[in-house]
Formats: structure tokens, sequence, C-alpha cells
């Protein structure tokens, strides 16, 4: 009613989300929106009603509850968090948590600074994690067992004064934890990572352009045995940021960082590079190269073989010489297959398509483009995975055109690579795919998405150690990148051959966390739970299952199975009967 005072009183805000929840809801919509709704149902609301919360308004992603003391609100909040993760969903949240001024109408809705500045914290907090307000840690700090990080001042969007923020960990997690990361291993050979490279060419559309320019400075690296080089989708996470050299060397374990920009105007490409010494910040070397866009591939030679004689002088010059194969000759080829590259990176059909588009056309003016000819195998492959295309007529085409990049070029590691994938995975043709696969290892060692495809060649072949030992090294290789639900996928299924259903379960729950509508992951996903007994949590995933297109039948998926051994198809098929599916 008009006239009436404003009420006012002092509340400790929640607020949470899901992380990456409209790509989720672009690749699965109805799992997504299951998913959520179970997670509000099973875990939030007895959470809060433990804790004495109150839920005040929820949105299609995320929620936001009142609690009267702030220590009851982290509570709710670590509990929350620690569940998913006990739990091993696929879903995580973020949380931001306030104390402040709120203003309540008759409704009994809640405004005001107090719950926006939630709302920002929880913007700001890192997946499965929970970032609170100055004045939640002084309430809190030495009530409960938690431990705060300093996360400093924040100037939030929409608040006149900066926020002085804490991260929230759990004692336990801190005690087990050193005070500093200690990042991963310097493998025992010279190590690189090849950052993003700045596009100076004063056009947005040049990007594929000066990206393709470092894909193609890494696979080169990638071919000489004596290096270890760091993939490309986890090199590209660091693009667009401002990044300490040092700090990248800790987080992807290497001795050396390549920095550098391009710029491409009219006919002439300049590029510019200085290789860094990680630990110590040092310049190992720098230098400019600048050529006519037809001699494009001479500059990458240049490039690379600058690259390679700074880190090893004494590297054989045979493995340099290795290292500057030309994909083809023909430069509008080339400059489809640079296109097609970002959208092979989405990991979704409609993507894929268009990849595939680009990649016909590439091949269509280069037949012996033996790159283009692997990448178009491997985009057919995946759209028939994804129920984009009939399943049959896509992985012939697939097995097809597999073999011929093979036979355009008998020494490319990747078409050797994805031509194993294809021949064990879709065909079942076990022998041909080892001898590819033990091929392309033996030629690119260093490359994650080799390492990926003959790892899948080994798992379907029953060659767990083998298998396994190609996925860590993928992982190894390929840290950090956001979008790769592939080695996961694979280790939860090697855990799944293996017996170890509770490995499997959490490596495939992962994997869905980054493909959702990746129907394999969550058919074993299924399995597993069915063979640990938990039948309940195996029907929901078979429901999943059935909300993924196009839905497959039980007899439909045995009969497709290109698994080498009975005793892997009846684990497989047996877990999916026992789970419920028909």
């Amino acid at each position: 009613m008009a006239g009436e005072p404003v009420q006012r009183r002092l509340a400790a805000i929640l607020a949470a989300d899901v992380v990456g929840y409209s790509s989720m809801m672009e690749r699965a919509e109805e799992a997504t929106y299951a998913q959520i709704e179970r997670l509000r149902r099973d875990v939030v609301e007895p959470a809060l009603a433990r804790h004495k919360g109150r839920l005040i308004k929820t949105t299609g992603d995320g929620v936001f509850a009142e609690f009267a003391s702030p220590v009851a609100a982290v509570k709710c909040g670590i509990e929350v968090q620690e569940r998913l993760a006990a739990d091993g969903e696929a879903i995580r949240l973020r949380m931001g948590i306030n104390l402040g001024d709120v203003i309540v109408d008759a409704q009994g809705d809640v405004y005001g600074e107090g719950i926006n500045i939630a709302a920002r914290l929880e913007g700001l907090a890192d997946p499965g994690g929970i970032l609170v307000s100055a004045k939640v840690h002084g309430e809190v700090d030495g009530k409960i067992e938690v431990l705060f990080d300093d996360a400093g001042e924040r100037q939030l969007k929409n608040i006149s004064r900066p926020v002085r923020t804490y991260a929230l960990r759990r004692k336990a997690q801190a005690d087990a934890a050193p005070t500093a990361a200690p990042g991963l291993a310097l493998p025992d050979k010279p190590s690189i990572a090849v950052l993003p490279f700045q596009n100076m060419s004063g056009d947005a559309e040049q990007e594929y352009f000066a990206d393709g320019m470092v894909e193609d400075i890494i696979t080169a690296l990638s071919r000489v045995k004596w290096f270890f080089v760091i993939a490309r989708n986890t090199t590209f996470t660091y693009k667009g940021r401002a990044v300490d050299i040092k700090q990248v060397g800790r987080e992807l374990g290497v001795r050396y960082v390549l920095e550098g920009s391009v710029r491409k105007a009219g006919n002439r490409v300049r590029v510019t590079g200085q290789l860094i010494e990680a630990d110590t910040g040092h310049h190992i070397w720098a230098d400019r190269f600048e050529r006519e866009y037809t001699n494009v591939f001479e500059l990458q030679d240049e490039v690379t073989s600058a690259v390679a004689s700074a880190i090893e002088p004494t590297i054989n010059l045979r493995e340099i010489e290795r290292s500057k194969k030309k994909p083809t000759s023909d430069l509008t080829a080339y400059d489809c297959f640079l296109r097609a590259q970002p959208f092979l990176r989405e990991l979704n059909a409609p993507s894929y398509a268009r990849a595939e588009g680009y990649l016909r056309q590439a091949v269509a003016i280069d037949p012996e483009y033996s790159s283009a000819l692997a990448y178009l195998a491997d985009c057919i492959g995946r759209q028939s995975i994804f129920g984009a295309r009939p399943f049959k007529e896509g992985t012939l085409e697939a097995e097809r055109i597999a073999q011929q990049a093979v036979q355009a070029d008998p020494e490319d590691g990747t078409a050797l690579a994805v031509a194993s994938w294809v021949l064990s995975v879709f065909i079942g043709k076990h022998a041909k795919s080892r001898e590819y696969g033990e091929r392309a290892l033996r030629l690119q060692p260093n490359s994650a998405i080799v390492c990926v495809n003959c790892a899948y060649g080994y798992l379907f072949r029953g060659e767990l150690d083998v298998a396994r030992q190609n996925f860590d090294r993928a992982l190894r290789i390929n840290p950090l990148d956001p979008r790769n639900y592939f080695i996961p996928q694979g280790l939860g299924m090697v855990a799944f051959f293996e017996g170890n259903f509770t490995e499997a379960l959490s490596q495939l729950t992962r994997s869905i966390e980054l493909g959702p509508s990746v129907r394999i992951s969550w058919r074993y996903k299924a399995a597993a739970l069915a063979h640990l007994g938990r039948i309940d949590e195996a029907r929901e995933a078979v429901s999943v299952l059935r909300s993924l297109t196009p839905v497959q039948t039980l007899k439909e998926i045995a009969e497709r199975s290109t698994l080498a051994h009975a005793w892997m198809r009846e684990s497989y098929v047996g877990g999916l009967e026992k789970a419920g599916y028909d």
C-alpha cells in the first residue's frame, strides 16, 4: 500500500548460479533443465532448510537465499558445494555471500545493495567456489572450520565503492595444500608453450589467420621428437589476458614460452616473436620475419627453425627439416583449412557442419591435402556420434576419407591417428588401427590429438594400460583445454573396463560437464552406476539419455559395438540393461 514505511533489515544473502549454463542449455536443453531441477530439489532446498535459509528468488540458472546469520549462510554454501563434489555432479555452482542492508516489500521480496553485491560476488567466484565480502569474513572468521584467501578489493559493477573480497576454502583442504601452487613438473626434454599471437592487422576478420599461424608453429614444433610442446587448446586459454610468463611456465610445466604478433596487410605478412625462459623471465631470442603472403610457409619455417635452434642448438638438422613439411601448395586451400579451425573446437554438431564446409572446399582445391582430409574425416565421424548424420553412411564416409588422408601423406601423424580412431571405434578393423596408431605415435608423440585418437584405438582393442598412458600423456600436453571432454571420457571408459566403476563415474561425470549432450558418456555413466548398485541414479542417467536424440535401442547399441572382446561388450551392454535401458 502507498505510504507504508519501507522495511529494512540486515541479512546475509547467498547468490548461486550454474557454471556454463548457456552453453549447456544450447547443447542439451531438456537434460540440463532436468539436472538443475533435481539439484534444486534434492540438494539446495534441503540444505536451506537445515540452515534456516529462505529461498527468495530463483532464476533459470540460479538462486538467491536469505539467512539471519552469515555463519549459517557460509555453512549452507559449503554443504552444497561439498555435496556436489562428493557426488561427482556434472553441474558446478559459483557462490557469492554478502552481509548487508536489504529492503523488504509487502510480498516479502528482497531488494537493495545487499543483494546486488552478493550477485556480483557470485559472478567473480571460481567454479565450485565461494567468494564472500569483508563483512561476512569478519563475522565468520574463527567461528567455523574454514580459512580464507584474501582476493583483494574488487570494483563491482554499479557499486560505487570497491569491496574487499575473500575466497573461502575448507581447513582440511588448506592443511593438505602447499602454500603455493606447485605447478606441473618439467618434462625430461626441452619443453615449450606457444601463446596466442596478437593480431596486429587492425582487422578482426584476420584473427583466424593469426591463430592459424600459431597452430602451424605448434604443429611443426610437435614434430620435433626431442621437444615437449603444449597443445594449442591449452595455450589459447590465455588469449586476451595479460599473462605472467613465470606463472604460465609453472601452470603448464614448461621451460620456455614463445609469444609474438602477426600483421597481415595486403600481400605481406610480418611475424614477430620472442622466446622467454619461463623460470627467470629472461629473453632467449627475439626476431622479426616478413614475407609476401605467397611465401607464408617459408615464414613459418623460419620462425620454427629459429625457435628450435634457440632451445636446443645441437638438435639434429633432419628433425628441423622434418618439421617444415608444407601442408599444401595452394594458399586458397590453406585459407579454407584455417577458417575451419575455430569451428572444429566448438564440439557441437552445427559447428562441425560449418567446419565440414570449409574442409570440403580445401580438399576440392587440393585433393592431396592430408591434414584437411584428416580433419574432414574426424568432422564427419563426430557428426555421426552426435546423430547429425546417418550413422552407417557417415562412419563409412569417415573411413574412406581417413584412408585417403593416409595415402596422401603416410607420414602425417594426425592423418594416421584419425584413421586409427575411425577404424577401431566405428569400423572394428583393429589390426589396421593398431598399425596406424603405432606409426602416428612414432612420428608425432608430442601431439595431443594424436595421443587421444590413438588412445581410443587402444581402448577399443582392450589394451587398457597403453590407452591410459596415451590419455594421460594427452592430458599433460593439453592440461587446460576447457572444452575437451574426450580425455576424461576415455579415462572413464578405461576405468570402467578395469572394473573400477567409482573412478569411471568420476571421470565420466567430468566429461559430461564439458560435453553435456555426448551420449556415450551418459551411457557409460549409467552402466557404471548400475554396476555400483546405484540403480535409481542409473535410471536417472537413462532418462537423460532418452532425452538426447536420436534415441537408440539397446539392441542397436549392441549391434553397433566395435569393442574387440566379448567381455567388454558384456560389461557395457549388461550395465545398460541393469540400468533399465531397453
